[in-house]
């Protein structure tokens, strides 16, 4: 996996923590650096720590299934993709976290809720035999800076920008996996 390919995917699971971002942003009376920087360390802590158990637990069954890793890598990224997607069509109003609380026990739930879909694109890093110490990093990273950047445009901007970024991040899942189909069917090289 390149490191095109791996931005991309960094920036699609980190639009779950973005669009949270926003309302955390939208929600604060005054929005600091400070209280930017703990949601980004949460949302990138755990966008890196779910990819990496997906991992360890995806290379248990990897000889058991390599024959169809790459549907597997389909089936879950088109997925979690498409319920981006339908999330970002629904129309429903998705700032529950429109409290300003930081607490550890808000903080926690929102950071798990928001990467859950990491957990299973590290199981797909398992059959592709990604190197994980780096790509789990590299997603950290871009969710934390990502997610700083959301508290900051909520506050700003409110949450207009919510649900096309959780469309966008859907698209680029769901195009990801289909790339990965199609280089393992041969239509790509």
């Amino acid at each position: 996996m390149g490191i095109i390919e791996l931005f991309l995917i960094a920036v699609g699971l980190s639009m779950d923590a973005f669009a949270v971002s926003i309302c955390k942003g939208l929600s604060m009376k005054q929005c600091t650096w400070k209280k930017s920087g703990i949601v980004g360390i949460y949302f990138g802590v755990f966008q890196a720590g779910m990819p990496l158990l997906g991992y360890l637990l995806g290379v248990q069954f990897k000889d058991v299934i390599t024959s169809v890793d790459h549907w597997i890598a389909f089936i879950l990224l088109g997925c979690i993709g498409g319920n981006m997607i339908k999330e970002a069509l629904s129309g429903e109003e998705d700032c529950v976290c429109n409290e300003e609380k930081l607490d550890v026990k808000t903080m926690l739930g929102l950071a798990v809720a928001t990467s859950i879909d990491a957990l299973a694109v590290g199981v797909t890093f398992a059959f592709l035999n990604v190197d994980i110490i780096p790509a789990v990093s590299f997603i950290g990273v871009t969710t934390f800076m990502i997610s700083m950047a959301g508290v900051k445009i909520g506050h700003v901007f409110g949450n207009r920008y919510e649900s096309r970024a959780e469309l966008f991040g859907g698209v680029i899942l769901i195009l990801i996996g289909l790339k990965i189909l199609l280089e393992h069917l041969g239509f790509l090289s």
